[in-house]
């Protein structure tokens, strides 16, 4: 990390980051598509309602792992290795107890959950039977979305990818094997998921438990409620950003029932399906280049600073252009791959991807500017794009644009809410450009 980075090195750098959250979306994907063409579309939909409640619980992960991150990657840099390893150890403890808190009352309480979103009948028994199967394997979650930042700051982001892709093949092949294989329909899909979260969080627990001839190690942890504090402090700006997408998802949802019922979640399970794609891409690429920033922010060398955010501002530029064009080319494609047996709706998919492509264009940035003051241990502007893009933005276009262009209206809510959170993101690193000297 201390090394100075040129486009070559930083692609390369983060590259293992970056597949390894395609490859966490793909778990989702992967029940998607076996759902939606082995067992039913109201069973579909039934995944897409209640995983977004499934996933604000599961990133509490993505805090822990992002604001550890940061904060170990800074003592790193500080040449404190000791001090390093015990918060890295304390992080995980922490997290880990509270996936078992929540596991239990998540699962009591999934009936009800389940309700408020609008579910009845079948949809309402599909959705509680897929989240209490998934929701057991919460703890293993948790540990996925930490270890997934924590390998990249151990400078092993080749295990942590190793680790990830092994995962994701595993559940398509569970998929396969519990769906068609044994005809467990649903339920099989939901244990699939849950086995492979099994997979992807117990196993790096064993290789950093060991000696080992990464950065970190699991050791005897000292309690530092300051410095666990600071780091939910600083990665709950991600945490919110992830957890208010999952919001918002859920208040789509309800607007999408009110104008266009069942189908309308299932065109917008696709293209959340589209998007987990192409925003891991982007989320990937700041988790990666984020423990670099705040080692040379720790070093206090503001060169490197500079050289890091400049050409990454150019790799999320190019990189958003590509994906729009992208977006619109796949949207046929994409979306009959989702609903075979369902033809009937693959006009409506298509045109709601000639409106959401357009999201791409301002996602990345949006993404990244919040990852960088975090990575400058700088929460408080990071949790505030954050707040800002979901909160105001997001869930004030999908309650408001509707009254005023119908269906339409919740498509152009993400573009507008994106748009927002871009530019808000951009004048805070112009803003702060002198304080940091970046």
């Amino acid at each position: 990390m201390s090394e100075h980075f040129t486009y070559n090195k930083l692609l390369r750098f983060t590259l293992p980051s970056i597949v390894m959250n395609i490859f966490s979306s793909l778990y989702i994907i992967a029940d998607g598509f076996f759902v939606a063409n082995f067992v039913g579309k109201t069973e579909f939909a039934a995944v897409n309602l209640i995983m977004p409640v499934l996933n604000i619980l599961g990133t509490i992960g993505y805090m822990f792992g992002v604001g550890g991150s940061a904060l170990i990657a800074k003592t790193l840099g500080e040449k404190d290795r000791e001090k390093a390893n015990s918060l890295f150890s304390l992080i995980v403890l922490a997290s880990s107890c509270l996936g078992i808190l929540m596991l239990v009352s998540g699962f009591l309480l999934m009936p009800e959950i389940a309700g408020r979103l609008g579910a009845e009948g079948k949809l309402l028994e599909d959705s509680v039977l897929y989240g209490r199967i998934f929701i057991l394997a919460l703890p293993a979650w948790i540990l996925v979305y930490e270890f997934q930042l924590f390998f990249v700051t151990a400078e092993r982001p080749g295990l942590g990818l190793a680790v990830t892709v092994s995962a994701g093949l595993c559940n398509v092949a569970l998929d396969a094997l519990f769906i068609i294989g044994f005809k467990w329909g649903f339920a099989g899909a939901a244990a699939a998921s849950a086995l492979t979260q099994v997979v992807g969080g117990i196993f790096p627990l064993f290789y950093f438990g060991r000696k080992n001839n990464s950065l970190l190690r699991l050791v005897k942890p000292a309690w530092d409620g300051r410095a666990l504090l600071k780091c939910c402090a600083n990665g709950s700006s991600e945490f919110m950003a992830e957890a208010a997408f999952s919001l918002v998802g859920i208040v789509y949802n309800v607007q999408l029932f009110k104008y266009a019922g069942e189908d309308g979640v299932v065109i917008y399970g696709i293209l959340m399906y589209v998007s987990l794609i192409f925003s891991a891409i982007f989320v990937g690429y700041s988790n990666g280049v984020g423990p670099v920033i705040s080692y040379h922010y720790g070093a206090q060398n503001h060169g490197e600073l500079k050289n890091l955010r400049k050409r990454s501002l150019m790799i999320i530029g190019l990189t958003s252009a590509i994906m729009c064009v992208l977006s619109e080319v796949l949207a046929r494609p994409f979306s009959a791959l989702f609903l075979q047996g369902a033809e009937e709706i693959l006009p409506d998919a298509i045109h709601a991807f000639g409106i959401f492509s357009f999201v791409y264009l301002f996602t990345g940035m949006a993404v990244f500017s919040s990852a960088f003051f975090t990575s400058l241990n700088n929460g408080q502007i990071s949790a505030l794009i954050s707040f800002l893009r979901t909160f105001v933005f997001d869930l004030g276009a999908v309650l408001l644009l509707p009254l005023l262009f119908g269906l339409d209206g919740i498509w152009y809510s993400v573009v507008f809410a994106e748009l927002m959170a871009a530019a808000v993101g951009g004048i805070f690193m112009l803003a702060l450009q002198r304080k940091y000297q970046y």
